[in-house]
């Protein structure tokens, strides 16, 4: 997972480190009322527009809820453990999904999207060995058999690039991943054929 979506739009992840590099460009220039201006200016417009979400995210599960599914749990929407179907489809959107974990909106818990993060980097299969959230560090071990960067476009970055990469867009509260290689595979057993005895062997 890039930091460009797949429809060319810049991922939640590098616009906030083009936001981060306008305010530290303002604030090397030593005006501290104009960089306290533009920290205001961006949090009055990530408050808007996260309230925008928040409330379409709403909108999207009241709908589902009222809907020919509700009653029978079948319709997604509140009380039902599951996103709307129309919900489902913004969260199959890169950028969409993105803006809704940077606002804190996104339905699914951090274990669910870190296994989301993963399945997003088939080239390198990964097994969760243990999330702390109070430090923010992942444990991973490579699956044996996975991509090992041979060169070719699927596997140019490296395991750690490529799920880290994954994981910044759909699991932000992961900041470090310790990756461990695959454990060795036994030995393939040796089979010992038996031939036919000999005639007039005893």
């Amino acid at each position: 997972m890039n930091t460009v979506t797949q429809g060319g739009a810049p991922s939640a992840e590098q616009t906030g480190r083009r936001v981060e590099e306008v305010l530290d460009r303002l604030a090397a220039t030593g005006d501290r009322a104009a960089g306290a201006a533009a920290e205001e200016l961006v949090r009055a417009l990530m408050d808007f527009y996260g309230a925008g979400l928040a409330r379409a995210v709403a909108l999207l599960d009241e709908g589902a809820g009222a809907g020919a599914g509700a009653g029978t749990g079948t319709g997604g929407g509140p009380g039902t453990g599951r996103p709307s179907p129309a919900l489902a489809r913004l969260l199959d959107d890169e950028l969409v999904a993105g803006l809704l974990v940077l606002h804190d909106l996104h339905p699914y818990d951090v274990t669910t999207r870190i296994r989301q993060a993963l399945a997003a980097v088939p080239d390198h299969p990964a097994e969760v060995l243990g999330f702390d959230p109070g430090t923010g560090i992942l444990r991973l071990r490579l699956e044996a058999g996975g991509g090992g960067g041979c060169g070719c476009a699927s596997t140019a970055q490296s395991p750690q690039q490529s799920i880290e990469a994954a994981l910044a867009c759909l699991a932000p509260e992961v900041t470090t991943v310790e990756l461990e290689a695959p454990e060795p595979r036994a030995p393939e057993p040796v089979l010992l054929q038996i031939g036919a005895r000999p005639a007039g062997a005893r």
